[in-house]
């Protein structure tokens, strides 16, 4: 993944609402126009799971 290319969230984690925008004051940021909210997603990294054969 690109610098330039950041995932979109499909909905607001505290209310649910679809209508997100991209916060012009943090890179990682969406606003949530319905409940006024500004949050980040981030990917922290995959689970060590033992594979069963």
């Amino acid at each position: 993944m690109s610098a330039e290319t950041r995932a979109a969230p499909l909905y607001c984690p505290y209310c649910g609402e679809e209508d997100l925008r991209p916060h012009e004051g943090a890179h990682t940021g969406w606003e949530c126009h319905a409940c006024a909210r500004v949050f980040t997603v981030t990917f922290t990294g995959l689970l060590a799971r033992q594979v069963r054969s």
